[in-house]
């Protein structure tokens, strides 16, 4: 087959995928450059307003409740604990149900109600956790307002699970595509606000509890109010600088049919409406997930999720039981961020240069293989001393580096593969099997809770990362025909310059768009 120069394969492949969406570049290109209203820049920054305001409070919350838990009901773990699984169990049974709603409901609708429910939730949590904080509080009362700030939890996790997936993997694609913008840029600044919340947030809420619990309560309580009128324009600035957010989610097969004038206006239209059984809505959501062509890259990102091998509660609480101190943890906890903040800028340059796919099958490797020699030298050693440890606290900060190149890249694929009309569901159904896998981590270490016995936990990890690394494997040669390329993903141009040969994918579209225009 002839191989394309550079700049030719990517303005065909470029102009192919701009007819399927259907996109108008005169308007792309009127907003790169700004109008008097609403230029790009205060787009993205009030887009981004949101998502950190979103992800501030919801990692505060996350990490303080469990702290004032511990406060309230002290020498116990089985409050937090059980307040802890219930939060991800609601998630793991009920995201394909609310991205169904996701994919049906209008869009500003959708994150409007999910940050309502979001901040009420957490401001009544707020004020039960005050009650609870009283001493003089009666036993039954203890016990009820303890029930329902648990239940409250679960509303809160699927509200932020609504909010996610909304803007994370529906909004910030009709965004980038309307602004002109690479989405993989994008990608990675709300990554990095993610995990500049992850780290910051916690901190600061600790300070306040270790000064007084009482007002680190009231500083969620306050700090919630006030953030959710500016999150709630912000997001409603986003939507009506952006006309394309208005238009209803189709899918691409009917968009495809509507462009190509193939069919009548009566092949496009909706037939008449049915209702599936609570039990067909629960289950629909989840074929369309195993049979979406992005199935083994989502589920490769899901599988990582059964680990202890993070700085996460388990991991924390052994290095603790080594001889580390809170300070050493946060410590290293402070470089792996710092480490997963670079992979959010080596990601995109890496994508550009040679894909999403390959990109994606090297950053899983680099996890795989820090992962594996970090627990080799674990288990040739006596795992009760802090060397051991800190062998495992080298590979695992290593392979953040991994793990968050990783998650860019399938986040990236998964915008490309999933349809307009289902990305919600698609990616509630991912971040289900997230918490599913999360709830069998906690519960591994349920099973070996000994200190003597992490070994067995991190083995297992071991094998769900192996997993992991080969279900994707199994999705780059399902994409380009092959796994092992060699030099042959690059062709040399002179002495030293190489440009990026196309994927099987993009050779389809090139050609599909030949057969188009020599219509």
């Amino acid at each position: 087959m002839e191989i394309w120069r550079g700049g030719a394969h990517v303005f065909l492949v470029h102009a192919w995928r701009v007819e399927v969406r259907g996109l108008r570049t005169a308007v792309n290109a009127e907003r790169v450059t700004g109008d008097s209203m609403h230029p790009a820049s205060s787009v993205l920054w009030r887009l981004y307003l949101s998502h950190t305001l979103s992800a501030w409070n919801a990692r505060m919350f996350e990490f303080g409740a469990v702290i004032f838990l511990a406060t309230i009901f002290p020498g116990t773990l089985f409050y937090a604990s059980c307040y802890a699984l219930f939060r991800s169990a609601c998630a793991a049974l009920l995201s394909s149900w609310i991205g169904g709603l996701v994919d049906r409901t209008h869009r500003l609708r959708t994150v409007r109600h999910s940050i309502i429910w979001q901040r009420i939730s957490v401001a009544v949590s707020c004020l039960l956790l005050a009650v609870l904080l009283r001493n003089s509080a009666s036993q039954w009362l203890t016990v009820l307002c303890f029930g329902v700030s648990v239940g409250l939890a679960g509303v809160e996790k699927l509200a932020f699970v609504a909010n996610t997936i909304s803007i994370e993997r529906d909004w910030l694609v009709v965004v980038s595509d309307s602004l002109g913008m690479k989405r993989e840029d994008i990608n990675s600044s709300m990554r990095r606000i993610d995990l500049a919340c992850k780290l910051m947030a916690p901190l600061l809420i600790s300070v306040v509890d270790a000064y007084s619990t009482r007002v680190a309560i009231w500083v969620i309580f306050g700090q919630n109010i006030l953030g959710v009128v500016l999150e709630y324009f912000a997001i409603a600035q986003v939507f009506s600088a952006i006309p394309e957010l208005a238009v209803k989610k189709m899918d691409r097969s009917t968009e495809i049919q509507l462009q190509e004038g193939d069919n009548t206006v009566e092949t496009a239209s909706i037939g008449p409406e049915h209702y599936d059984s609570p039990v067909l809505a629960l289950l629909r959501p989840w074929k369309d997930y195993v049979l979406n062509p992005a199935f083994l890259a989502s589920f490769s990102l899901s599988l990582l999720h059964l680990t202890v091998l993070s700085f996460a509660s388990q991991m924390s609480t052994y290095l603790m039981t080594l001889g580390f101190t809170s300070v050493h943890i946060s410590l290293m906890r402070l470089v792996a961020v710092i480490l997963e903040l670079s992979a959010t800028c080596a990601a995109p340059l890496l994508m550009a240069r040679i894909g999403a796919v390959r990109s994606g099958l090297w950053f899983v490797n680099e996890q795989l293989i820090s992962i594996v020699i970090a627990v080799s030298l674990y288990s040739l050693v006596n795992t009760s001393t802090k060397f051991a440890g800190a062998t495992l606290v080298i590979g695992v900060t290593l392979s953040r580096v991994g793990l968050w190149g990783f998650d860019l890249s399938v986040q990236y694929l998964v915008q490309e593969q999933a349809p307009e009309s289902s990305r919600g569901s698609f990616s509630a159904c991912e971040m289900a099997l997230q918490n599913f896998f999360e709830l069998i981590s906690f519960l591994i270490t349920m099973i070996w809770h000994q200190p003597h016995e992490f070994r067995y936990a991190a083995y297992v990890s071991v094998g769900a990362i192996g997993i992991s690394a080969a279900c994707f494997a199994g999705f780059v040669r399902q994409k380009r025909g092959h796994l092992l390329h060699g030099s042959k993903c690059f062709k040399r141009e002179g002495r030293v310059k190489y440009t990026t040969l196309p994927t099987i994918e993009e050779e389809e579209l090139v050609t599909l768009h030949h057969e188009r225009t020599s219509l």
